[in-house]
């Protein structure tokens, strides 16, 4: 039977607030004001490259609410599993970024303590919720938000897997939020459900303790855990403003890895959400194209090197410029300095 969804996540919407150009959060007077969050940036990613999509999240029943449901289908992806929050206290996440340039790094500050997300409890959606998805999709951030969180999380996971729904899960390690222990002690629980792992190098190493170089870590999961697909990130910073983007996939099945030359000195506008933009391009990969770890591999790569070009945590872009940039990489010699 035909899923009404390709593609469902899971995870909390954020208001980002930043002050204009590279201006400093204790000097600034003025902020402007976005949308983001991280499965919501995965989920978008994949929408605007043509999968049917939609998120699950808690909102305040306000004006703020109001905004981020707006900008969830400003980018096409449905708004049917948003809950509100009623109570007098509700109240949306918020996190202030400030761009950085060398030497100077970019900073966060997080206002995201008691936000409705925390409230969201799995009998705030009816059963059928989860027959909806081809896939479903959430990260560590999510599991590190609360106790009430992390439970009502966890329950999604199987019971989304006990429909058969493939389960995409990103570390997504953030120390703000839990320790390296707590985060391994509770992601070793749910891991025995997942099909699709996203896990840096890094996250491997500090947070899950493994050792050896990356693929020999990243086929250890598969080995440990009935995992399918195991992804990685390589980023190189070389400043604020130049990085170098690329990543390695490894199938299980086939007992295969796949790499290609990464995206070399791309000028960085806004790493956030970068991550998150890499996951929905190999989402897409996956879902549309049957599992080819090449096409994921492909579409992940330029889809994650985009979105450092473009302000704000949301991707914006569309599959016609995915494919274009990624017959570019593909080329030798000289390319058209401009789409015309």
């Amino acid at each position: 039977m035909a899923k009404e969804f390709d593609l469902v996540s899971l995870g909390e919407l954020l208001l980002r607030l930043s002050p204009p150009d590279n201006e400093r959060i204790t000097r600034s007077d003025t902020f402007g004001k976005q949308a983001g969050g991280a499965e919501m940036n995965v989920i978008a990613g994949s929408a605007m490259l043509g999968l049917r999509c939609g998120i699950m999240s808690k909102l305040p029943a306000n004006d703020l609410g109001t905004y981020m449901k707006n900008k969830v289908r400003q980018c096409g992806v449905s708004d049917d599993y948003l809950v509100y929050d009623g109570e007098k206290d509700a109240r949306l996440g918020v996190y202030y970024y400030e761009s950085g340039a060398y030497p100077r790094k970019p900073r966060i500050v997080y206002d995201r303590k008691n936000t409705s997300i925390n409230k969201i409890d799995i009998f705030d959606y009816p059963p059928e919720v989860y027959r909806s998805a081809r896939c479903f999709h959430t990260s560590g951030i999510t599991l590190a938000l609360s106790p009430k969180c992390r439970e009502t999380a966890v329950e999604m996971i199987k019971r989304f897997k006990e429909q058969g729904t493939l389960i995409s899960f990103d570390v997504n390690f953030r120390g703000n939020l839990w320790s390296g222990a707590e985060a391994k002690a509770c992601i070793e629980t749910i891991l025995p459900y997942v099909d699709i792992f996203f896990c840096s190098e890094d996250t491997a190493r500090l947070t899950f303790l493994k050792e050896g170089d990356v693929r020999s870590m990243m086929k250890s999961f598969t080995r440990e855990y009935p995992i399918s697909i195991v992804a990685s990130t390589q980023r190189i910073v070389h400043s604020p403003k130049r990085h170098t983007f690329g990543s390695i996939i490894y199938n299980a099945d086939e007992d295969a890895f796949y790499e290609e030359a990464p995206y070399a000195d791309i000028e960085v506008v806004d790493r956030i959400g970068s991550g998150d933009a890499y996951i929905s391009g190999v989402l897409y990969g996956l879902l549309s194209h049957e599992g080819d770890c090449l096409r994921a591999l492909e579409y992940g790569n330029a889809t994650g090197s985009l979105k450092n070009t473009i302000p704000g945590d949301l991707l914006y872009t569309d599959l016609k410029e995915i494919e274009g940039i990624i017959r570019e990489h593909k080329m030798s010699g000289k390319t058209p300095e401009m789409d015309r």
